[in-house]
């Protein structure tokens, strides 16, 4: 058992330097967003409670920063919560939350992303967040609001339609108060007034979602309008590196046309 054991580690590690290798380094995803999916089903089939798949996920979330750090990714945008998720069991819902305190409590602290200059940001309807964990997020917010090298942003409370409605309705106010003319509003427009408007690149290249589920669930409706998708057919806490590596050499290998 242990021999086969090792074989397997043996041929892992030889599959992530041959995947390694295909990757090209001047022409990585700018920008990656992640559908982590499938942490109560990873739960289920193992008999555990629910939050047990969420706690193995938290964990695969660390990994897969580390691995894009790693490969020099400038942005990646987690879809952690759904405005929809807050119809889920309270029990559940309440789980969910502290392990989210949990690990931006463990976040603030964490050398990778004060050594690496990550900023990061809470994107979503905050507000619907239980305040403890509203005030944590300002703290890692304003910890890391100086940092410009890496970019990761946390989809909680999120929903694509949300946005696209809440930025509407801030043009709105503005072409009531006088300050905009409606014949102002374009695309440029409303993409500043996304959640996402901070960013250097809004628009992610990448899309990746876990589970073998192929649709977006309401994740970044408008930025993802041209970007690749790949689906990987495991639950998120069995995502491994050469799933993500897998990833990035399929994205290589697409010829973006933007309907050109």
């Amino acid at each position: 058992m242990l021999r086969g054991l090792l074989s397997a580690i043996g041929v892992y590690s030889l599959y992530h330097r041959w995947l390694r290798m295909q990757i090209d380094p001047d022409r990585l995803p700018e920008h990656i967003g992640v559908i982590l999916d499938g942490n109560r089903r990873w739960a289920s089939a193992r008999e555990m409670i629910p939050w047990e798949g969420h706690r193995l996920g938290a964990e695969k979330v660390k990994k897969f920063l580390e691995w894009a750090l790693d490969l020099g990714i400038k942005t990646v945008t987690l879809y952690a919560f759904s405005t929809e998720n807050f119809n889920r069991s309270e029990e559940e819902v309440q789980e969910l939350m502290r392990i989210y305190e949990e690990n931006l409590n463990e976040v603030i602290k964490a050398d990778v992303i004060h050594e690496h200059q990550v900023r990061i940001n809470a994107i979503g309807r905050i507000g619907l967040l239980p305040e403890r964990l509203r005030r944590l997020v300002a703290e890692v917010e304003d910890a890391t609001k100086d940092y410009d090298r890496f970019y990761l942003n946390i989809a909680l409370a999120y929903g694509g339609r949300a946005e696209i409605v809440d930025a509407t309705k801030e043009i709105a106010i503005k072409v009531k108060k006088g300050e905009l003319e409606p014949g102002d509003i374009d695309e440029g427009l409303i993409e500043e007034h996304l959640y996402t408007s901070y960013l250097p690149q809004q628009d992610p290249d990448l899309i990746i979602r876990t589970s073998g589920e192929s649709r977006l669930s309401n994740f970044l409706i408008w930025q993802s309008a041209y970007s690749e998708l790949f689906i990987v057919d495991v639950y998120w806490p069995d995502f491994r590196l050469i799933d993500f590596e897998r990833a990035i050499r399929a994205y290589q290998s697409r010829y973006r046309r933007y309907g050109k």
